[in-house]
């Protein structure tokens, strides 16, 4: 079976080049490990202002995702069939005329050492995109240890063609020191001075709905050249997201964009499926699904935005296992049990490692009573159903394979929605 998949992605990678070749489309690529997802829709969002663009579906960024998205086929899964259509379908696009897009806009992964490495020795990029490594990243399990896996993402950087434009993270110093690798221009974003694009003041802006303060998204101010530009991301929640709209901006005017038609375009964005995204709860309720995934920083900042969130109600977390740490696994759990003491009324912690954010979180002084353990994010999402009560928002996030998205279905609104409004709602995900 590893044998015929390295075939399949050995094949589906060749096709790739050739398509790149034959089309020249230009390509911004986007690592990281937080945010990778939403700054590539939003990017791909600006540059729709001067062309015709793809963006990788969900979030295909391996040696399978790239290619498929290069090629615009979908996973095969198990069918071998459906992988034969997909090889099929490049060699259509090789050797027949088709319309392809102007851009693509790729997330590019790394889950072990080489990873980005071998992919910059093929995959010419225009812009590369880093959006935030964090000290305790996700996916260094399979590295030496969070130094390793930050080299591993600064090698997108060798991707970059001749005159390509590098977008770095300002707030992230890691990534913000990068720029000494390469004399091509880097262009920051963030809320530290110094920012090429700065984000200033802040704050979720609300609403009352059914006589309950409801926040409906945030609002800033952008700096740019001198002048500064107002911005609403409606259904948003936090900062977080306002960095995939700020490295979004910052491709736009590397770009030369228009700065208008780019504050345009962030303006009309709309949130992806469990990343941070507000949903209507059971009993009148609010739910933030960040169930998408969870690292250690992207936790800590969606607890921050809980803790900064003004609600008639309790605060409630809900948080699963985060995975693929290595040896941060113990200490990453407990950092976010303590962050979660500070940040929420009650904690819901499910799965075998979240074990360590419960004991973490009655170590640093949650009562026993406002603090509950789960194997199952069903489980938990039942436990939540009992308790919530109107008024209160939810956080719920963990790793993919906690499937946090079941224990939101049990308390949404609108359940009979979920294929719209939850992640992994396909059938392959669905059987497992």
């Amino acid at each position: 079976m590893k044998l015929l998949k390295k075939i399949i992605a050995d094949l589906l990678e060749f096709e790739a080049r050739l398509v790149l070749k034959k089309y020249h489309p230009k390509i911004v690529g986007v690592t990281g490990n937080v945010g990778k997802t939403s700054t590539k829709e939003a990017i791909a969002s600006v540059l729709r202002n001067i062309g015709t663009v793809r963006a990788s579906e969900k979030s295909y960024n391996s040696e399978f995702g790239l290619p498929l998205t290069i090629l615009d086929c979908k996973t095969g899964w198990k069918n071998p069939f459906r992988w034969l259509a997909n090889l099929l379908e490049g060699l259509s696009l090789i050797f027949f005329p088709h319309h392809y897009p102007e851009w693509l806009v790729l997330e590019i992964g790394a889950d072990k050492p080489g990873d980005i490495k071998k992919v910059a020795k093929w995959l010419q990029l225009n812009v590369a995109v880093i959006t935030r490594i964090g000290e305790m990243p996700v996916h260094v399990e399979f590295f030496k240890d969070a130094e390793a896996l930050a080299a591993e993402k600064s090698q997108i950087i060798y991707a970059l063609t001749v005159g390509g434009d590098l977008v770095l993270n300002g707030d992230d110093s890691i990534v913000s020191d990068m720029k000494s690798m390469t004399p091509l221009k880097a262009t920051s974003y963030g809320f530290k001075d110094g920012s090429v694009v700065r984000a200033s003041n802040n704050h979720m802006v609300y609403e009352t709905v059914n006589g309950l303060k409801t926040p409906m998204g945030v609002t800033f101010k952008v700096d740019y050249d001198g002048k500064s530009f107002p911005i609403h991301l409606n259904n948003f929640f936090g900062s977080k997201n306002i960095y995939s709209a700020l490295a979004a901006i910052a491709v736009g005017v590397t770009q030369n964009i228009n700065i208008i038609s780019i504050i345009e375009s962030i303006g009309k964005l709309r949130n992806p499926p469990g990343r941070l995204h507000l949903l209507p709860g059971i009993k009148n309720t609010i739910i933030v699904d960040d169930t998408y995934n969870a690292s250690p920083t992207a936790t800590k900042l969606a607890l921050e935005s809980l803790h900064e969130a003004e609600v008639d109600g309790r605060k409630i977390a809900a948080l699963g296992d985060m995975l693929e740490l290595g040896k941060l696994t113990v200490e990453a759990h407990e950092e976010i049990g303590r962050v979660a003491a500070k940040s929420c009324d009650i904690l819901f912690a499910v799965g075998p490692r979240a074990k360590l954010i419960y004991d973490a979180a009655l170590g640093a002084g949650m009562s026993e009573d406002k603090v509950k353990h789960f194997d199952d994010s069903v489980t938990a999402g039942r436990g939540l159903d009992k308790i919530v009560e109107k008024g209160d928002i939810i956080l719920v996030k963990g790793s993919q394979r906690v499937r946090m998205e079941k224990c939101v279905e049990e308390i949404m609104a609108e359940p009979e929605r979920k294929k719209d409004l939850l992640v992994r709602q396909d059938p392959e995900w669905m059987v497992r």
